[in-house]
């Protein structure tokens, strides 16, 4: 048999242009280059910015296109210079194509390029469906925790910079003194700042509906207050000035024109902070405000994947959550998938399985 017969067939959906169905259709297997693997993916994960990306061409670099930024899978091959994984080896990794603008590093194919520092060695405990909702979460928590460099994320939208300190899992987490508002902490990018601030000794209060109230908690968060709650401003003061001095900002998951009014009534009843949004921030903040925008693709995360999640994920400290709903098998059931998260979930990351 001749050795090119078999080669695995590479499949993907591509985006041919803004708004319109994906299309599936072969491509050509990606090869990794230096300090990348190639991972046959096993389920992707769907985000608000595939949804952007999807319907308005935000941040497409080059078309066709093929979009989505979480994969769980295993080793297909790995660059010539890779020391940490080897093929076969289960991953979880985030594709980087929202800043390459390369296809073969979308997520929404049987085979993605992932480079090796944003990827992480996946515990056999942990099943693909769950491990997926870690990768871009990372990203957007990493980004807005620990990034120490100024930065822009588009012109006159500067990156948030809170330059905290990472988790570790060897040393007990001694309490930073610092609290954090987190709202929206049920969603995916929520749920991963409360566990990753929790874990780095930061005290977190979190914004979510009634019903999510447990996930929150499950997630670390020392209160957690209901976003219907009329008295929402009175009682978050209440609850940063239970936690004691050092409240450090409010990081809005959600960033819509709902919860920004809101997120600015906490921060001029505290007097002053950071308001971290997982979209472009709103334009009229006071003075002392600082306002600025997560971006999910950022140098930050590298210690993350890299020192933290699999230790962390083996040893129950960092849980896969939202947890996942699987929306169906195949890349033809991404288009479906991205209309259920458009449609809106809550506490639940959308995923589907190929």
């Amino acid at each position: 048999m001749n050795s090119h017969m078999a080669l695995p067939t590479n499949r993907v959906a591509w985006l041919i242009k803004a708004d319109t169905p994906l299309e599936v259709s072969d491509a050509p297997m990606p090869t990794p280059g230096l300090g990348e693997l190639v991972v046959h993916n096993v389920v992707v994960g769907m985000n608000q910015v595939d949804s952007w990306m999807l319907e308005a061409g935000v941040f497409v670099k080059q078309w066709p296109s093929i979009i989505g930024n979480d994969v769980a899978g295993t080793v297909y091959a790995v660059g010539p210079d890779v020391q940490r994984f080897r093929k076969g080896d289960r991953v979880i990794g985030h594709g980087m194509t929202l800043v390459t603008g390369r296809p073969e590093d979308g997520a929404f194919a049987l085979y993605t390029v992932v480079r090796a520092d944003r990827a992480a060695l996946l515990p056999n405990s942990i099943a693909f469906t769950d491990g997926v909702v870690i990768p871009l979460a990372v990203g957007a928590a990493a980004c807005a925790l620990f990034r120490q460099e100024p930065g822009e994320v588009m012109p006159g939208v500067p990156l948030t910079v809170l330059g905290l300190p990472y988790p570790s899992v060897l040393h007990p987490v001694t309490s930073s003194g610092k609290t954090l508002v987190v709202y929206g902490g049920s969603s995916t990018v929520g749920s991963m700042v409360t566990q990753l601030a929790t874990a780095a000794g930061v005290t977190v209060i979190t914004i979510t509906g009634a019903h999510n109230f447990a996930l929150s908690q499950r997630c670390g968060a020392a209160q957690v207050i209901d976003h219907k709650d009329p008295a929402i401003v009175d009682k978050v003061v209440a609850a940063v000035a239970k936690c004691g001095a050092g409240f450090i900002g409010l990081i809005d998951a959600i960033a819509t024109p709902d919860t920004y009014p809101i997120a600015l009534a906490i921060l001029a009843a505290l007097g002053s902070g950071h308001l971290a949004c997982t979209h472009p921030p709103p334009a009229d903040v006071p003075a002392n405000v600082k306002a600025s925008m997560i971006y999910s693709v950022n140098d930050a995360s590298i210690p993350v994947f890299r020192d933290y999640l699999t230790p962390a994920l083996e040893a129950g400290k960092l849980q896969c959550l939202p947890p996942p709903i699987v929306a169906g098998k195949g890349l033809e059931c991404i288009q479906d998938a991205m209309r259920k998260l458009q449609a809106g979930v809550s506490a639940a990351k959308v995923v589907v399985e190929l």
